[in-house]
């Protein structure tokens, strides 16, 4: 590499230039030009008008091959700064506040507050802040005003986070006494039933609620508040509390043997309508008869009779029962209070339409006797112990199964042989029937064989409802 002319202009300057050269010369560096007298004219500045001055050819740097050292980084830019003007050094790669008067400023507080303003307008009105008080106290203002402008949130829980919790506590979490898994149903529905008392407020333990059920092939309804539900349930629930040994709700029990005689005789012995003071016993009470149940005296086999009326039902079935009613009047309860509710736990669920179809021989047989059944079937019964016709009732979703249903007498044994229909059904929707909530006309049921015979089961199966 050819070195350059030492008798051209600016001879000395092979020296790279430094970082400093803008700012100022170097005092020990040789420089050919002329010194800067201030009139611009100097190295660096703008030739003057009367002053002219040749252009400068610029020097070849130094490189790697002239040296053997690594060409020198580019300077850094620096601000140029006036005199009686100097200000702090802005960071590299930082937006220096833009030169704006404090009416500007002002107005920009309100776009400040609202964090619309761009980098630069945010980085001035934060510099402007600082030293004015007037602003600074604006500017807060301005800033609580828009925390106001956001929209409240509720502070009021989820309603299904109370049932979410309760399905995950009891499906994850063991007793600490261990429940018969005949109890667990009830334990289950009361323990839903009772959240959903404690989301309702004062006035809604007033709101009207219809009890259905049918009564032969009758549809019937009795009309009665939230808390009168409870009270019914209460009333109920206190058949299998005197078989535990527990006391009796109800004080004129001798009179009134069965569930509806109970629920007349407590709804008529209040002297005012239930309130919400009934939410307490009845919790105690269901309470007492889990825990009772885990000891039954008959080593937990629940084979324990109750009495309900004209029939009995043993401990096991009982305590079934009563978490099956429990369900169906926490929907009533829900239905009213516009509450949302879901049905059991599908073992559960599965445990009550079981006890559902074993019911359905007997309820068979008492509508014959009753003679609601079809015409002309008594001449055809199979005799006790011998094989007869058959239903064979198949409930899909939740709790699903399928059960053969003897048709001739309850002591006949069911027979896949002697099977004459085929009814399929959903489960809630089984359960429904069997609550009298719906009617066996209205049940959407898959239907196949023998339609007396499925009518005749359909019936029996609203027959089972009762208040």
């Amino acid at each position: 590499m050819t070195a350059p002319d030492p008798s051209g202009p600016d001879s000395s300057d092979r020296v790279p230039p430094g970082p400093g050269d803008r700012a100022g010369r170097d005092p020990h560096r040789h420089d050919a030009g002329p010194p800067d007298d201030g009139d611009g004219g100097g190295r660096g500045g703008r030739a003057g008008p009367d002053r002219a001055r040749p252009p400068r050819i610029p020097t070849p740097r130094s490189s790697v091959e002239d040296t053997g050292l690594p060409l020198a980084a580019p300077p850094s830019p620096t601000p140029s700064t006036s005199a009686g003007s100097a200000g702090p050094p802005v960071p590299a790669g930082s937006v220096p506040p833009p030169a704006l008067d404090h009416q500007v400023l002002k107005a920009l507080l309100g776009a400040w507050a609202l964090a619309a303003c761009s980098p630069a307008e945010t980085a001035a009105v934060e510099d402007h802040l600082g030293g004015c008080g007037a602003c600074a106290e604006e500017a807060l203002r301005l800033r609580e005003a828009v925390g106001l402008l956001h929209r409240p949130e509720s502070l009021d829980l989820d309603p299904a986070l109370r049932t979410r919790v309760l399905e995950s506590c009891l499906g994850r979490r063991p007793p600490r006494i261990p429940v018969p898994s005949w109890a667990m149903p009830y334990d289950a529905e009361t323990a839903r039933l009772d959240a959903l008392l404690q989301d309702i407020g004062d006035a809604e333990w007033h709101a009207p609620v219809r009890l259905r059920w049918f009564d032969g092939d009758e549809p019937t309804s009795r009309r009665t508040t939230v808390a009168g539900v409870i009270a019914h349930l209460l009333t109920v629930d206190g058949l299998v509390a005197v078989t535990l040994g527990l006391d009796d709700p109800l004080d004129t029990a001798a009179d009134a043997p069965g569930p509806a005689a109970r629920t007349e005789a407590c709804w008529r012995a209040a002297p005012f309508p239930p309130t919400r003071s009934v939410h307490g016993p009845w919790r105690e009470q269901s309470h007492n008869l889990v825990r009772t149940a885990a000891f039954a005296t008959d080593g937990g086999s629940g084979r324990l009779p109750v009495p309900y009326g004209d029939f009995e039902l043993p401990l096991r079935d009982a305590m079934l029962d009563r978490a099956f009613e429990t369900w169906v009047h926490a929907g009533d309860i829900a239905d009213a209070v516009d509450y949302p509710y879901e049905p059991p736990a599908p073992r559960h669920l599965h445990a009550m339409i079981d006890l559902g179809a074993r019911l359905l021989p007997s309820a068979l047989a008492a509508r014959r006797r009753a003679g609601l059944t079809a015409p002309g079937r008594t001449r055809h019964l199979a005799p006790a112990g011998t094989p007869g016709r058959s239903l064979r009732l198949e409930i899909e979703g939740l709790g699903g199964g399928e059960w053969l249903i003897p048709l001739d007498s309850p002591a006949a044994p069911a027979s896949p042989d002697h099977e004459v229909a085929h009814v399929a059904l959903d489960g809630v929707e089984f359960c429904q029937l069997a609550a009298g909530h719906i009617s066996p006309e209205e049940a959407a049921a898959g239907q196949l064989g023998d339609r007396e015979a499925i009518r005749d089961v359909l019936f029996a199966a609203a027959s089972l409802s009762r208040i």
